[in-house]
């Protein structure tokens, strides 16, 4: 017989030990670089170590002098170290506030971080991976301090590290303070921004007169939740569009021939900036910082902020044979729309979450449509949906019924084999050719390997090769008998409880990603929820087993009517166990379909 997932005892116990070990984080230290709480300090939270006295790290910047608006490069250099924590504050009050925001050179080995209510406001590492070199700028405000200074803690190790290591100091220049980059960029021969737009847009024509795409389907575009694109012919070579959404940063839709932002795509963004909008159009190439065009070439723009939503309105001409960059209308597109943080001076991130796309290339030239979109592509969905199914039905079930069962069908046979291990090998096969099939949907996806999904893709790897390993291993299971029989029931146990547990850490890792991104922090919870059911039931099970064993051997010591009463006891338990494992595949499927209708809403 061949059996492919754990049966031993207390899986329960190990799952619900692994699972608190991979979520919890240390008490002290940040390898990640999420150091907030350090904000006004800039002190390391490392026990009771004190920092270094002679700093051996170097800050440098490009500049002597600044303007509102202007781009500073600050590069860190020195010895190999695993973490850093840079701020920009006023040279006349180094205990004061941070100053200013950053914009990131490096992605993969640094981020920003918020301190106080100044959005990017600070940079430090994302891992403890060594390094010897990092660069980033530093976004001078409107209100900036005559005379700046950039201050940096490096960490060399966990104990050994340098607190606010005084950077160079740069002053504001005497000459007149001009506009912002931002602003200067969206200068067109044709018309500026005006704010008139003194309502929300309608979405009353949509499908008749207008084609749009709502997220989510027909809402309302005044409401905080709606993000809303209509396109409109007003002439001939004419098209009106009107764009709105929630956001405190910047709107933006891109108009695509694949599936794929950033291959010479066709964007207009539209940025909130000091209570004003500059409207804009750019050019994506990769994932590289957008292009923007010196002369968007629009039209009777306009906007409006109120209510949460940024507004705005053009109009642009349907053709552009001349104007390099910019789609003619009258094709088939994808249509993007994105959302994102703005830092003081107008420069923009990158989205924090999937783009809404369409599932297909409309014309918005062409008959009026009223369609919506996904944030999560298909593919992906498939592949979400596959690994619940897999990993919070199949292999729980399964495992359950082998772990307590055995006794409840002893001698029922069901094609030649007992009916608990056909019910186990079943829900265990079942388990494994839905986890292939569901490996290969992201891969298809991405057309190879992707390296913006974190530990993810490599837990996920793990999973499956210990999935393959099961069935492998089991063809081989010593008789009864054979002395290896307690290694292989070990060997066995310990294989397919690792595949469940970290199976758990990927799915949490994974309702994250922002391919998928489920509602946050329900997902946490929920799934949080479900480890928390499966271990009730194990232990519960266990409980039952155990005072089962203890009443059948009080009635064998008493030597009083034992045939009956054991027999008694045992059919008492056997009921317990089957309502038990009612109740828990009841509450599974709910589990189960919870996320799948999230899934699908995605």
């Amino acid at each position: 017989m061949m059996s492919l997932f754990p049966q031993m005892e207390s899986p329960g116990v190990a799952l619900m030990l692994w699972v608190l070990a991979c979520l919890s984080g240390p008490s002290t230290g940040f390898p990640n670089g999420k150091v907030t709480e350090a904000c006004k300090t800039m002190m390391p939270l490392h026990g009771h170590s004190l920092p270094q006295r002679f700093p051996r790290h170097t800050v440098e910047v490009n500049v002597t002098e600044f303007k509102p608006g202007d781009r500073v490069k600050v590069s860190l250099s020195g010895p190999l170290f695993e973490g850093f924590f840079l701020q920009a504050r006023s040279a006349e009050n180094l205990e004061g506030p941070a100053i200013g925001s950053f914009a990131l050179a490096d992605r993969k080995r640094s981020q920003v971080l918020t301190c106080g209510r100044v959005k990017n406001s600070a940079v430090s590492h994302t891992s403890k991976s060594k390094k010897s070199h990092l660069d980033a700028y530093w976004i001078a405000p409107r209100d900036a301090p005559k005379r700046i200074q950039f201050l940096v803690t490096v960490v060399e190790k966990f104990r050994v590290f340098w607190v606010k290591i005084p950077g160079p100091t740069i002053s504001q220049s005497n000459t007149p303070t001009l506009a912002t980059p931002v602003v200067t960029e969206v200068t067109v021969g044709t018309s500026l921004p005006v704010s008139h737009l003194t309502q929300p847009f309608s979405a009353l024509d949509c499908g008749s007169n207008k084609f749009c795409v709502r997220n989510p389907s027909d809402c309302d575009p005044g409401a905080r939740n709606c993000f809303f694109l209509s396109f409109k012919r007003d002439h001939v070579d004419l098209i009106v569009v009107e764009m709105s959404g929630p956001s405190d940063g910047y709107i933006a839709f891109a108009l695509s021939n694949d599936q794929w932002m950033g291959g010479g795509d066709d964007a207009y963004l539209c940025i909130s900036d000091s209570h004003h909008v500059d409207i804009k159009t750019a050019s994506l190439t990769g994932r590289a910082y957008p292009e923007f065009d010196s002369e968007p070439a629009l039209d009777e723009m306009s906007w409006r902020l109120a209510d949460g939503l940024i507004q705005c309105s053009f109009r642009r001409r349907i053709h552009f044979p001349a104007l390099q960059g910019r789609f003619n209308l009258d094709a088939n597109y994808y249509i993007f729309m994105a959302d994102g943080e703005v830092s003081e001076g107008g420069m923009i991130h990158k989205h924090y979450r999937q783009p809404l796309i369409t599932d297909g290339k409309f014309n918005v030239t062409g008959p009026a449509k009223d369609i919506g979109g996904s944030r999560s592509p298909l593919l992906i969905k498939i592949h979400g949906a596959l690994m619940f199914v897999a990993w919070m039905t199949t292999v729980s079930i399964g495992v359950i019924v082998a772990r307590f069962f055995k006794p409840v069908w002893p001698n029922s046979l069901l094609f030649g084999e007992e009916i608990w291990f056909q019910v186990h090998r079943a829900l265990m096969v079942m388990t494994v050719l839905l986890t292939g099939a569901s490996f290969i949907l992201p891969f298809l996806y991405r057309g190879g390997w992707s390296d913006q999904a974190g530990f993810h893709p490599y837990l996920g790897c793990t999973v499956m090769a210990l999935a393959i390993f099961q069935p492998i291993m089991a063809g081989f299971r010593p008789p009864p008998q054979a002395p290896r029989r307690e290694i292989f029931n070990w060997l066995h146990w310990s294989t397919g409880t690792t595949a469940r547990i970290l199976a758990v850490v990927v799915i949490f890792l994974g309702m994250d990603l922002p391919a998928l991104n489920l509602p946050d922090p329900w997902d946490t919870y929920t799934m949080m929820g479900f480890v928390a059911w499966h271990v009730g039931t194990d232990v519960l099970l266990e409980i039952h087993g155990y005072c089962l064993i203890h009443k059948v051997q009080v009635l064998e010591d008493d030597r009083i009517q034992i045939l009956q009463s054991i027999t008694t006891a045992e059919a008492q338990g056997h009921t317990f166990k089957k309502t038990v494992l009612f109740i828990y595949i009841s509450g599974n499927v709910a589990f189960l379909i919870t996320f799948l209708t999230a899934i699908i809403k995605v």
